[in-house]
């Protein structure tokens, strides 16, 4: 852990010199604009403003020079947030996130205890903030919150200096870190009988996550994209766009598209968070990736995938419980709650890719969901991997798979079985998505409006598999070409370019 730490350190202080150059100016050559003008998801937001940068920063931010042809002032977060910090929407202006940005010090895994600091970081619609590099990140610490609530028309952007300065293009990733929220919620690395300990560390930081409270409260995220983030920092230890480790119920997490992350979408860590209008556009590796004891619940979810790479499995859903070295009956396993989402998996030239993979004893409700992947892909829709999965009880009801391979062969058997012990499901089914038109992403299938085959499915009684959930009239994430949610706070799916 030490080396991680010296590793860490040593990685953000290294590309934070890069980010200033030494100096207050960080013009650059580049065009800048997000490669839309600036309007981010349709909104027009304080990115450029009127061409010209604001002439300071607002107090408690540093003032670290210019970018995009020096039309936007670049005001730096501080490294470590106390206390109440709101980033106000100005024109003229843009943030950065340098090195390992905290909100808080861990306050520990009880409500009312003594132990840290709390930050409460605000961010106002429309605002847009940039990372230069990998060791680049933002973390909420336990006891913290965010408060990021962009709006339909004017959302929030987390995006990467390459994206600033008209570099990225549709396969760029893994240009800084990401987003970390660590929460008190349980967790399978807590013991949650007195006395309560927590020994979860998040993955790709050194920050603790966990502890005895389901409704822990972390803040709210809300019409919010996170562009070209992920980064590994060693071999199974990976920066995700957004991560939520031991984050409450009381945390609100709606309107959230992850695009081009080097690694997983979200990932969840254990936890009691729900989620709802959900997308996740371009992932190298997972999509929507759960692990360590998650009991909570998401709804209405887009999932595209580009072509996947030569190591990943890279599955839409991964859903694993706690350490298969745990015998089923003791272990505090993950019990995911998925309602409407539709996912289309990737042109995969071998069955090692699976558009919703479930692994060590994972005890997942699916319902009114839509599994497909291109034509010609080898990627099965489904795989129950193990038998603990089966064991313990995953349910699939109203949900429609239209993939050439049904089931991943080496778990076809078990699948199957799983699959068909539901009630009106269908396991090949012929896909009749249709895409929206004027997508600016052309490196995936955009093909996620329901049409006459997915519109004919049941619809089961969501809110019977959680409280959460709203019931609805259709199955998959857009009932029709009329059901437009998705629409003007995303990037790349009709309304601008990412």
């Amino acid at each position: 852990m030490s080396n991680f730490k010296t590793m860490l350190a040593v990685a953000a202080s290294t590309l934070a010199l890069a980010a200033c150059g030494g100096s207050a100016e960080v013009a650059s050559p580049g065009e800048g604009g997000f490669g839309d003008g600036g309007s981010g998801g349709g909104g027009t937001g304080g990115g450029g403003g009127n061409g010209q940068a604001a002439a300071d920063c607002p107090t408690g931010f540093s003032n670290v020079g210019t970018i995009a042809n020096n039309s936007l002032r670049v005001c730096q977060l501080p490294t470590q947030i106390n206390g109440n910090l709101t980033v106000p929407l100005r024109a003229g202006t843009i943030y950065s996130i340098s090195g390992r940005t905290s909100v808080g010090v861990d306050m520990g895994l009880a409500q009312g205890s003594t132990t840290g600091t709390q930050g409460i970081l605000t961010v106002e619609a429309g605002v847009k903030l940039f990372a230069s590099g990998g060791g680049d990140y933002l973390i909420i610490n336990r006891g913290s919150q965010i408060f990021a609530e962009g709006t339909a028309s004017n959302p929030i952007i987390f995006t990467s200096r390459q994206n600033i300065e008209g570099s990225t293009g549709e396969n760029s990733h893994g240009q800084w870190g990401g987003i970390v929220i660590a929460g008190r919620a349980p967790q399978a690395g807590c013991q949650l009988t007195a006395p309560v300990t927590c020994t979860g560390q998040v993955e790709g930081t050194d920050a603790f996550y966990g502890g005895n409270t389901p409704t822990d409260n972390s803040g709210r995220m809300r019409y919010v994209q996170i562009r070209y983030s992920g980064f590994e920092i060693a071999t199974g230890n990976e920066l995700q766009a957004l991560t939520l480790a031991g984050v409450g119920s009381g945390t609100t997490i709606e309107y959230v598209q992850s695009h081009n992350s080097s690694d997983d979408g979200i990932e969840i860590f254990g936890g009691n968070v729900n989620l709802r209008h959900i997308v996740i556009t371009g992932a190298d590796d997972d999509a929507f990736d759960t692990d360590t004891g998650w009991r909570g619940g998401a709804q209405f979810g887009i999932v595209t995938q580009r072509a996947p790479n030569a190591t990943s499995r890279s599955a839409g859903f991964e859903f694993s419980a706690a350490p298969a070295s745990t015998p089923l009956a003791s272990r505090y396993i993950s019990q995911p709650k998925i309602a409407n989402w539709t996912m289309v998996g990737r042109n995969s030239p071998t069955d090692a890719h699976t558009v919703a993979h479930f692994d060590t004893g994972t005890k997942a409700s699916v319902v009114n969901s839509v599994f497909t992947s291109v034509a010609g892909s080898k990627a099965g829709c489904l795989d129950i991997a193990d038998a603990d999965t089966a064991t313990s009880g995953p349910v699939f009801h109203s949900v429609f798979m239209s993939c050439e391979i049904s089931y991943r062969p080496s778990n076809a058997v078990r699948s199957e079985g799983v699959f068909t012990a539901g009630t009106n499901n269908v396991a090949k089914g012929t896909s009749t998505l249709t895409a929206p038109s004027g997508a600016s992403i052309t490196n995936q299938v955009l093909s996620f409006i329901n049409g006459a085959n997915e519109t004919a499915v049941t619809p089961y009684k969501a809110s019977t598999i959680h409280s959460y959930f709203t019931d609805t009239t259709y199955v998959g994430a857009v009932k029709d070409a009329n059901d437009t949610w998705w629409r003007g706070w995303t990037c790349g799916l009709t309304d601008a370019k990412c």
